[in-house]
């Protein structure tokens, strides 16, 4: 994996965390409350998360309220 910063990797760890206990789709809003951030700064982050991570696949997957991320493990 790219280096990340600090924010970027407390959102893969709990991405990691989450994907290995089943869930699949992410809300940013769920993200950022759950990590005492914004939406908009998950939102920025996970983009630029998807094309460094190796480990875990994220996919933009939908848009209404807060954008919708699709978290699968790589491995």
């Amino acid at each position: 994996m790219c280096e990340l910063s600090a924010q970027d990797q407390r959102i893969v760890r709990y991405l990691r965390e989450r994907a290995a206990s089943g869930h699949e789709y992410f809300r940013s809003r769920q993200i950022a409350d759950a990590l005492d951030l914004s939406a908009k700064q998950v939102g920025a982050r996970l983009g630029r998360i998807a094309d460094t991570a190796d480990d875990i696949d994220i996919e933009r997957w939908g848009r209404s309220k807060s954008t919708t991320w699709r978290v699968r493990s790589s491995h």
